[in-house]
Parts: structure tokens; C-alpha cells; sequence
């Protein structure tokens, strides 16, 4: 089968977490033996400032992990959609794509029926910036995938789409796995980045204040990082590592005890079911996590098993004290949190729910020759 995928990026994933699912969708569909292309902006803003902050190196970083992996970096002047999608059997086009293209792409669709055309949104912007979203012309799409139930359920209610399905992310099991071996560096670890202050409050709470109080040896990596922000972490005495490579986030997670999830504001008030991938890839690193409060409405984990729950600062402090000072709680943590993962949460998984709406959509013949090809 042949699948095009339009995306923000998938060189860099500088403030770009689709870019970590991306990569191992596309990595799991070429293993199976698809062929795979994929297009980016070349004026993409997480490759510009990936490559302002810290030069060509870490393309090259990405070229080296991921050798299999390729994009087309294309002007939106002179792109030319019949040269993208004249073979093509499956395409993805990711919700930060400029509002023209999505349509123009919907216009090519209409009029070459050929191939099957799918939305794909892993943002909380359909609850917090819906009018940009409802702008999106998704006429001659064949419907949306969703990374959660409530964004699925919201293009279905705002007739923004007539089809949806709830695609959720998960975690490349090729990359992401424990790293045996790997001396400690410290106590605890957080990747992520501080953002647009959607979490502010919590991540002093849930975070900030428990690694000061318990005097843990802390790291934190992530990117937009506002000088107050580097302020707080000087006084709570965390060391702050800057942009990660998302790949070498399990050589990271192998040298530290614990880690923590700490959800934006949108995803626990107004979209409940929904993790971010960082907790699928803390999980499948075989880490202990601790999480602040979210409503797993879907099922995806068994909170307790899996990872332990917080409700607040003060319980956040005593179940990080009880990782690091049980070893037997912390061993168990880790393996069931990784069994969870790879019976349940992997970008196998994904592919394997992909071809199936690919195959719910597809007439049986195109659905039979490209399931072959």
C-alpha cells in the first residue's frame, strides 16, 4: 500500500510531540512493508528553531536514528498535489497544516476518488481555539482520526466531520524499552516542555515543590522555558538540560528512579481519556511514574498498577517517597507499566487500527490489491 502523509515535521520534534508518533507509525508501516512518503513545510517553525537553537547537527541526529525515515520538504507555492497523491492508496494530513492546503488536498480527493483521506488531529485546539479548527474545509475527507474520544465526539457534534475514530498515540516499542546497564545519574527526571503556561500552577505543585521539599537530585529537558520559569528551577534545585532528542528519552529515563506526568489544563477540564505520549514512552522505558490527576475515561491504563496517582502536592511528595524507598513497589511499577504498553500501546497497534479503517473505508477490490502491494 502506498500512504502520503502531510505533517508540521518529521525531522524535528522541537515542541512537536507528533512528530514522536509520526516516526513510529511511518518506522512500524515500512517494517510491514508499505511504502511511505511523507511531506513537510520547509519553512516548518520546530525545524527553524530547531536549527537556530542548536544548528544542523540534530537533523543529522535524525538522519543517523532513523536511517529509514525520510520527508519531502516542500514550498506551499509550488507544491504540486498530483505529483504527491497520483499513487497513493492512504493519506494522513495532520492538523497543523495550513488551512489552503487541507483544502486543496480535499479538492484532489474529491475529484480522484482513488485513494482513501483521513484528518489527523493530536491537539487540544479543537476545545481551545475552535474557530480556528472549524475552519479546516474537511468536505472531501473520508473522516477524522482523533487521538481521544472527546475530540472525536466533538467533530461528530459540531458536524466538522461526518466520520470519526479515536486513534490514540502510542509508543515506538522499537525505540522506546529499557536500557539495562545504565548507571544512576540522580532521583528523578521530567521531559517535557513548560509551553504556553497551561500547567504552570501544577508543575509547581506536582513537580517543583515536591523534588525541594524531598531534596531529590532532579533533571528536567524540554524546550520555551521562560526565564521565570529557569528561575523556579534554580531555586527548587533541578537542573534543566534543555531540548532532548526524543530518541535518546530512554537512555535518559535508564539513568533516573522515578519520573512524573503532569497534564495541561485543557486535557484534565475539557478532555478527559487523553495522555500525552511521554507517558507511553515513560512506560515502555520500563521508568516508575507518578502522575497529577486525570480521568482515564478510556480504559488505556489501570492507575495503581500501571503508575500511581496523585491528587495533589502533598501526595505527590509521599508517593515519590515511596518509589524511591521501595525498591519492590518501584520494580513492580516498572514491568507492569511496560506490559501494559506492549500488550496494548504500541505504533504496532496503531498500524494494526489504521488498516483496519483503511479497510472499513476502501472498496473491497483497492482495499484487497493495496493490502497486497
Amino acid at each position: 500500500m502506498r500512504v502520503v502523509i502531510f505533517c508540521h515535521s518529521l525531522v524535528s520534534d522541537w515542541n512537536h510531540g507528533n512528530a514522536h508518533f509520526l516516526r513510529g507509525v511511518c518506522g512500524e508501516l515500512l517494517a510491514r512493508g508499505h511504502q511511505v512518503q511523507v511531506y513537510e513545510p520547509a519553512d516548518a517553525w520546530s525545524a527553524s528553531n530547531l536549527v537556530a537553537e542548536h544548528g544542523e547537527g540534530p537533523l543529522q541526529g535524525f538522519a543517523r536514528a532513523y536511517p529509514q525515515l525520510h520527508s519531502t520538504r516542500y514550498a506551499l507555492g509550488t507544491l504540486d498535489l498530483e505529483t504527491a497523491l497520483g499513487e497513493a492508496d492512504l493519506v494522513l494530513v495532520h492538523e497543523w497544516n495550513d488551512h489552503d492546503l487541507v483544502k486543496r488536498i480535499g479538492l484532489h480527493r474529491r475529484d480522484n476518488p482513488h485513494y482513501r483521506l483521513l484528518f489527523h488531529d493530536t491537539h487540544h485546539r479543537a476545545v481551545t481555539e475552535p474557530d480556528s479548527m472549524g475552519a479546516y474545509d474537511l468536505r472531501h475527507y473520508d473522516g477524522v482520526l482523533a487521538f481521544g474520544s472527546a475530540i472525536r465526539d466533538l467533530y461528530r457534534k459540531l458536524g466538522w466531520a461526518q466520520r470519526a475514530w479515536t486513534w490514540h498515540e502510542a509508543a515506538d516499542h522499537r525505540v522506546f524499552k529499557p536500557v539495562p546497564g545504565t548507571p544512576r545519574d540522580g532521583d528523578l527526571v521530567w521531559i517535557g516542555n513548560w509551553g504556553d503556561e497551561e500547567r504552570t500552577a501544577e508543575l509547581h505543585e506536582f513537580l517543583l515543590e515536591p523534588v525541594r521539599t524531598l531534596g531529590l537530585n532532579a533533571r528536567i529537558h524540554g524546550v520555551r522555558y521562560p526565564a521565570h520559569a529557569l528561575a523556579a528551577l534554580q531555586e527548587a534545585g533541578i537542573g534543566y538540560g534543555g531540548w532532548l532528542p526524543n530518541y535518546d528519552a530512554p537512555n535518559v529515563f535508564a539513568r533516573y528512579r522515578v519520573t512524573v506526568h503532569v497534564p495541561r489544563r485543557p486535557y484534565v477540564a475539557a478532555l478527559p481519556g487523553i495522555p500525552t505520549i511521554r507517558v507511553f514512552e515513560a512506560l515502555a522505558c520500563g521508568i516508575p511514574l507518578v502522575s497529577a490527576p486525570w480521568d482515564d475515561c478510556e480504559g488505556l491504563f489501570e492507575p495503581g498498577a500501571d503508575f500511581l496517582v496523585a491528587r495533589n502536592g502533598a501526595e505527590m511528595r509521599e508517593q515519590l517517597r515511596a518509589v524511591l524507598n521501595d525498591s519492590q513497589l518501584a520494580q513492580s511499577l516498572a514491568a507492569q507499566g511496560q506490559r501494559t504498553i506492549l500488550a496494548r500501546h504500541t505504533c504496532a497497534h496503531r498500524v494494526d487500527e489504521l488498516l483496519a479503517i483503511y479497510a472499513e473505508l476502501a472498496p473491497p477490490r483497492a482495499q484487497a490489491a493495496a493490502l497486497s502491494a
